[in-house]
């Protein structure tokens, strides 16, 4: 697969939560961090998300914001 987005992390399903209409995704980023995804409970159906399973976590934003304590 290839695709233009370069902010591309290797990653591990940790949880997958399945509601009526959007499912929330738990994911460790290689390196320890965690990343939770909100998408449509069928999305993560079609894309056989379980516990284990390796994915590429793809950002794609207009905007990032950094924040510092004063």
């Amino acid at each position: 697969m290839r695709i233009s987005a370069r902010n591309q992390l290797p990653a591990t399903v940790r949880t997958v939560t399945q509601g009526q209409v959007m499912a929330e995704v738990v994911v460790e980023v290689d390196g320890g961090h965690e990343v939770v995804a909100a998408i449509t409970s069928e999305s993560a159906r079609r894309l056989g998300l379980v516990p284990g399973r390796r994915v590429m976590v793809v950002v794609k934003s207009t905007e990032v914001m950094l924040a510092v304590d004063d």
